[in-house]
């Protein structure tokens, strides 16, 4: 899953934080190949979402230990999809 989350730029610092036992949640959870949420460094109020998964069924079982209400009403506007690889290669 990969795209990005809208919050007002004054809280994007705070709710980065308040997601770090989020991100190292997941990075721990079984399945978890790689999870980050970073401050884009060209707009002030969007967040990048990657995630990596060895399958839905991982993702699945994580998506119940999700973010709290508090920082889901802070998101303006989220535009986050799955994507399906059928490979990988070095570039």
């Amino acid at each position: 899953m990969s795209g990005k989350l809208y919050v007002d730029p004054e809280v994007r610092e705070g709710y980065l934080n308040g997601c770090l036992g989020v991100i190292r949640q997941a990075r721990t959870s079984p399945g978890c190949l790689d999870f980050v949420l970073s401050a884009d460094p060209v707009e002030p109020g969007r967040i990048n979402v990657y995630e990596r998964w060895e399958s839905d069924l991982h993702l699945q079982r994580f998506r119940g230990a999700g973010q709290e209400p508090d920082q889901l009403a802070e998101i303006r506007v989220a535009q986050v999809e799955k994507y399906r690889i059928s490979s990988v290669e070095a570039p």
